[in-house]
């Protein structure tokens, strides 16, 4: 049972939300905050993420069980209830909001929640099953938690944080359609209108190329705008160099298992890109 509520909580994209709010901590300010700040914040913003996903398993359960990659779930295979799962989030979600609020700020605590539930509620219920821009609509909820870890450091989120933030919303759409594109099969199945379903996959590999340029253009913000240096310029240039010529080679010959691959360099080249804005905010 402990296992089947932990898979609830997604722990791998969580796990990606947290390290882009400790990116958006370190880089508040010059100095290293301090260690217990640090681990609050994320226990507070895990906490609160790993709620929101429970409730997207709970209000997706139906769905999930007729996808391959979700049906193991333990809210697809009812061996918990709605109920439980309910009060496991309210729990979880509950403690998160209390920590941020008590030993970080409110305005940590409720620019956490908003993003709670925008992701497990509009998100979820309204967007996803409506409209095949539901990724891009919906990403701003996982494009927050930078700004999230901003506020913990400063109590405010600067026009920095926004940067960063609006990197991970435009890396959101080829990141998702590339792991759409390969399970076009299940989201047909769920009768989501995914964008591979909706319009095709030519359609959606050009989609995955338009943004793709698109988010490169966003990542040379922070250089321009004189919160990072030449180190994060030319780390960046060679990651979206190499994302570019990967989305190409997809769009010109399309297949299942480089898409695939296009989805887990997409995780790659988001921590490389934060953890080369960071080197370069310590060493410069």
């Amino acid at each position: 049972m402990l296992r089947d509520y932990w898979h609830l909580t997604k722990p791998r994209v969580t796990q990606l939300a947290v390290f882009c709010a400790v990116i958006g901590m370190l880089l508040a300010q010059k100095t290293i905050p301090p260690i217990s700040t640090l681990l609050l914040a994320s226990l507070g913003i895990w906490l609160l993420a790993a709620a929101a996903f429970a409730c997207n398993c709970m209000f997706e359960s139906a769905i999930d069980s007729k996808m391959a990659r979700t049906k193991w779930r333990a809210s697809a295979k009812q061996t918990l209830n709605n109920k439980q799962i309910s009060i496991f989030s309210f729990i979880i979600g509950g403690l998160g909001a209390y920590i941020l609020y008590a030993f970080i700020n409110p305005l940590t605590m409720w620019l956490t929640l908003a993003t709670f539930f925008g992701y497990a509620f509009i998100y979820t219920i309204i967007l996803k099953p409506r409209t095949p821009q539901n990724i891009v609509i919906g990403g701003l909820s996982g494009a927050m938690p930078p700004a999230l870890g901003w506020a913990t450091i400063q109590n405010t989120v600067a026009p920095e944080a926004w940067l960063l933030v609006l990197i991970i919303f435009c890396w959101t759409p080829p990141h998702f359609w590339a792991l759409s594109l390969y399970r076009t099969t299940d989201y047909a199945k769920s009768k989501l209108p995914m964008l591979p379903i909706t319009h095709g996959q030519k359609f959606t590999c050009l989609q995955i190329v338009l943004y793709t340029y698109i988010l490169a253009i966003v990542t040379l913000f922070p250089y321009l705008y004189g919160m990072s240096s030449f180190i994060y310029l030319i780390c960046a240039i060679i990651l979206n160099a190499y994302f570019i010529f990967m989305v190409h080679k997809l769009y010109k010959n399309y297949n299942d298992e480089y898409s695939k691959k296009i989805f887990k360099f997409s995780i790659l080249y988001l921590s490389l890109l934060f953890l080369a804005l960071l080197v370069d905010h310590y060493v410069i």
